[in-house]
């Protein structure tokens, strides 16, 4: 006797505190992905009608990469676990956590893979970044090598995935320990490297916890509607198909019926 298990009974069930009903804003507006304050129109309405296919069974693949000891894996942790470690360990190679989250009514998954900064490990997490939808890009505030390093990790991500098909946030991490005056002149600097690389831009502290879940849940839900519009472009193309193969075979229809007429009826 065989016993099927849907896709959906073997993910881990939506936490409360993972509801998003509506869009979260950006951290700054002249480094958004998108300044709209509300989900595409098409993706509600799809919500609403439960027309959004297979989202609800896929799992997003978001990758973290960024310098050694810049708070990648203290991100992840604030985030997933609420908590945070003083006692700081290099990652070794990768490591990952999922989220499950509920957006606008329908349950979607980020798997989110902690990479290692350290240069003896790179080549090994790299064949980790093939397939992400996010590349999130990691730096300390306090740093500014971090920052400029940033451009080369880039790189290094999209040499594994299709620079069109993916989205980028480029974050501050350790936002309490830099003074007011300080982190106003690194915000400068990222910004204009935001813009520059078309990504959207963050400061966190996973210390305090400050931005951090809004941070996250905007990801899963930029990622959601990206997924959504794709879903609905998809169906619409199958939708438009039939339609031609139909009118197609209607006027191969008429055509024959013409053809086997008389002359004398033409």
């Amino acid at each position: 006797m065989s016993v099927r298990i849907s896709a959906m009974s073997v993910l881990p069930p939506v936490r409360r505190d993972r509801i998003i009903a509506q869009l979260p804003q950006y951290f700054r507006k002249e480094a958004a992905l998108h300044t709209k304050e509300d989900f595409n129109n098409k993706v509600k309405t799809a919500c609403q009608e439960q027309r959004t296919g297979t989202v609800g069974f896929k799992i997003s693949k978001v990758i973290v990469v960024g310098d050694l000891a810049v708070g990648k894996t203290c991100l992840i942790n604030r985030f997933c676990k609420d908590a945070f470690d003083k006692n700081y360990k290099a990652t070794i190679g990768v490591d990952f956590e999922m989220e499950r989250f509920e957006v606008l009514g329908v349950p979607f998954s980020l798997q989110l893979w902690d990479t290692a900064g350290q240069e003896r490990f790179k080549c090994i997490a790299s064949t980790y970044y093939r397939g992400a939808q996010v590349v999130i890009i990691v730096f300390d505030v306090n740093d500014v090598a971090s920052l400029g390093h940033t451009r080369q990790w880039l790189e290094d991500a999209l040499k594994e995935n299709d620079p069109t098909a993916v989205q980028l946030f480029l974050v501050g991490t350790k936002k309490d320990l830099s003074s007011p005056a300080q982190y106003a002149q690194i915000e400068q600097d990222a910004l204009k490297i935001a813009k520059e690389i078309s990504a959207e831009y963050w400061a966190v502290s996973s210390l305090t916890g400050e931005n951090v879940r809004e941070f996250f849940f905007r990801v899963a839900s930029l990622a959601f509607e990206t997924n959504v519009l794709a879903e609905l472009e998809k169906s619409g193309t199958r939708q438009i198909g039939d339609v031609v193969r139909i009118n197609s075979n209607s006027s191969n229809v008429h055509t024959t019926s013409k053809k086997k007429q008389p002359n004398c009826c033409q």
